[in-house]
């Protein structure tokens, strides 16, 4: 995947933009929905270990508004369009997954929701609000903001790591994340037991970008490893670098009309104060002729 900077973003986010001519330049965002994929794949009893699962039970389950509005609360400072489009559209479809039956918290999904956001709000005008908004949105939907940041860490970490050879045979080896993904594999060897998400897609990519293991082949043995379809891995790739593509645009757009404001308010404080330089020298020619 090819890495993409946004373009930053220099004017204060006290001010809600609206740029109908930026947003149409991002990407019908029913693309970027998050699907449930079962695999019927048999896969062998793995040996005990100790997994941590965040199960979506039926109990008190929030509708999509009350989580929207959780977010709302949490941060109430205006976001500029470019970046609140997404973000309503993501924890909308987030929210579904969130709490379907099939879905459980792992270190995989958690690094590519990380490496999403951080490259959706790249160039955002506030670091401080950048990591605030990142807060409000997991509170939002229930989950630990603080737990998708430190498994992330780890995960690219051990990533780092790892060769090609090493990460496509993570099942023999033990360890924290070598557990996760042996739990990830078992789950998605189930019928029903996987919740199948474009943002593990990504966290997939991700450890492969870490690891310096890119080349197609390597891909497609850990998919095998980990029982998930290559298809849609690589077809909800294609989304999300389309995805990083089109809001580039956006950004730029949002750029450009940044800088035409700030020299449109440039160009009438000069001619305020030319119009003012001129009323008072006519003022101070009257006074002296009188």
């Amino acid at each position: 995947m090819a890495s993409v900077s946004f373009m930053s973003i220099t004017q204060s986010s006290d001010r809600n933009f609206s740029i109908p001519s930026a947003c149409n330049h991002i990407c019908n965002f029913d693309a970027f929905k998050f699907r449930s994929t079962n695999f019927s794949l048999n896969f062998p009893a793995s040996s005990p270990r100790t997994v941590v699962h965040c199960m979506s039970t039926a109990t008190d389950v929030p509708t999509v508004t009350e989580t929207k509005l959780n977010f709302l609360k949490a941060y109430k400072r205006p976001i500029p369009s470019v970046y609140n489009t997404v973000l309503q559209e993501l924890i909308v479809q987030q929210h579904l997954m969130r709490y379907k039956k099939s879905y459980r918290y792992d270190p995989v999904f958690a690094l590519g929701f990380v490496t999403v956001y951080d490259q959706l709000m790249e160039g955002y005008p506030s670091d401080e609000d950048r990591g605030t908004i990142f807060k409000a949105y997991i509170e939002a939907l229930n989950e630990e903001p603080d737990q998708y940041r430190a498994d992330a860490r780890k995960v690219e970490e051990w990533a780092r790591a790892q060769t090609a050879s090493t990460l496509v045979d993570f099942a023999s080896r033990e360890g924290e994340i070598e557990g996760s993904l042996k739990d990830i594999a078992e789950r998605a060897g189930i019928k029903g037991s996987f919740s199948y998400s474009r943002f593990f897609a990504v966290g997939l990519f991700r450890l492969l970008e870490l690891a310096n293991a890119t080349e197609p082949t390597v891909l497609e043995k850990l998919c095998v490893a980990l029982c998930v379809d290559k298809k849609s891995i690589d077809r909800d790739l294609d989304v999300y670098r389309n995805l990083l593509s089109k809001l580039v645009q956006a950004k730029e757009l949002l750029n450009e009309y940044v800088y035409r404001e700030k020299k449109k308010r440039e160009e009438r404080v000069e001619s305020q104060k030319a119009n003012g330089a001129v009323i008072k020298c006519s003022g101070e020619f009257q006074y002296s002729g009188q």
